[in-house]
């Protein structure tokens, strides 16, 4: 396994299946950014542009996704930063800290959806929420 230094990106409208080591596929289309992993291991590392999870900025021909890759599901459990095309290594998260991690992503993640829900209730499906909350506060008094 040899590690990288720097990454090149490519954008696509879709996601190859086999992916170049080195490069970072980037579809804007569907706000996704894949590459293989920058340690070598050939784990492929997906990272969904999206709001509380990772974000992808361009200067130029050169990018950054934030906040870092943690491939902790894979044997190499790769840390790693991509800045300006850069990779830079970060130390190794412990056992502890990786499911302190996971469970803080997966807060973010519930999150974002209660509040996508939320918006997507409209005038009197939030009136009611408010309602219902107003219903569970009082009878928590009794």
């Amino acid at each position: 396994m040899n590690k990288i230094d720097s990454i090149r990106p490519v954008f696509v409208d879709r996601i190859p299946k086999l992916l170049d080591n080195g490069v970072v596929y980037i579809s804007q289309k569907y706000a996704t950014a894949a590459h293989n992993c920058c340690c070598g291991c050939g784990t492929k590392i997906v990272t969904p542009l999206k709001p509380r999870r990772w974000r992808l900025e361009t200067q130029g021909d050169s990018v950054s996704i934030y906040p870092s890759i943690g491939n902790w599901s894979a044997g190499c459990q790769s840390h790693y930063w991509i800045r300006d095309n850069r990779i830079d290594w970060a130390l190794g998260f412990t056992p502890a800290q990786i499911a302190a991690n996971r469970a803080s992503d997966q807060r973010m993640r519930q999150q974002a959806h209660a509040e996508r829900y939320r918006s997507e209730r409209g005038f009197w499906g939030r009136r009611w929420d408010a309602l219902k909350d107003l219903w569970q506060a009082l009878t928590s008094w009794f």
